[in-house]
């Protein structure tokens, strides 16, 4: 299955900006919770981003983990060096890692392997996880791929839905999530789970909620195009959803946007 789509850095930023501001839980506090890194471990994240990961790895292993974070954008893995070249981090590489590819590493390598929002976008999920399982040292060595589940923000897709009354395209991430995704992991690894995290973002205006919305309809995605074409029917579907947004606003006091993640941890 081929998935021609790649986020724009800028959305990226502004949707994880929005998360940390109006989220009541902190997916960073439960990602070291689930992993719990270790001083010494081999670390790689997949589809580093901007480097929020291995940070996050970093800082909880007192920079004693060896930790390389791969990228397929050089806008992201741009911002993720001038991030460690602020804090100084000497124990993390970011380097290009197109996921669709062979992982320019050994065997048996890792000591665990992350990908936040990231690789479930892989075209060849067999291909990519089989990497993944490679490149993991055994036994024991442990994936743990993050992403949306079916029912995650609820609130948005309705609103869309009462805005255009159109059916939202299939998205990748959730869509493939429970199914696909964790049965394709399921067939390589030895053991696997499903966890789930929950974390209700609360919108004390409109305006906060329309910026998400425009980090993810923005006119570059690709995933959209069932709902506007072209500029000038962006601009009209973003006045409808912002309509019926702050109808709702106006009735309920405030917009109440639950993002349900599940986690697919995974031991070679």
């Amino acid at each position: 299955m081929e998935i021609n789509y790649q986020e724009t850095a800028k959305d990226l930023l502004v949707r994880i900006d929005i998360h940390e501001k109006y989220g009541s839980r902190n997916i960073d506090q439960w990602n070291i919770e689930v992993l719990n890194p270790q001083p010494g471990q081999q670390i790689l994240d997949v589809g580093c981003g901007a480097g929020k990961q291995c940070f996050l790895y970093s800082d909880a292993t007192q920079g004693q983990a060896q930790i390389i974070g791969g990228d397929f954008s050089e806008e992201l893995l741009g911002k993720a060096r001038a991030k460690q070249a602020e804090r100084g981090d000497k124990n993390i590489d970011f380097q290009f890692l197109d996921f669709n590819k062979p992982f320019a590493f050994e065997d048996n390598r890792f000591d665990f392997l992350s990908s936040a929002f990231a690789i479930y976008y892989a075209a060849d999920l067999k291909f990519t996880f089989s990497e993944a399982h490679r490149v993991l040292r055994g036994p024991g060595g442990r994936l743990f791929v993050t992403g949306p589940l079916p029912e995650n923000k609820k609130m948005f897709y309705d609103i869309i839905t009462e805005a255009t009354n159109k059916p939202i395209p299939p998205m990748p991430g959730s869509s493939r999530f429970k199914g696909d995704i964790f049965e394709t992991i399921s067939g390589i690894f030895a053991k696997t789970e499903l966890l789930t995290f929950e974390n209700p973002l609360t919108f004390p205006e409109v305006a906060p909620f329309m910026d998400y919305v425009r980090a993810s309809l923005s006119e570059d995605r690709k995933l959209w195009t069932s709902l506007f074409n072209g500029k000038e029917e962006y601009e009209a579907l973003i006045a409808s959803i912002e309509k019926v947004a702050t109808r709702w606003f106006e009735r309920d006091g405030k917009l109440v946007m639950t993002k349900v993640i599940g986690g697919i941890l995974a031991t070679k």
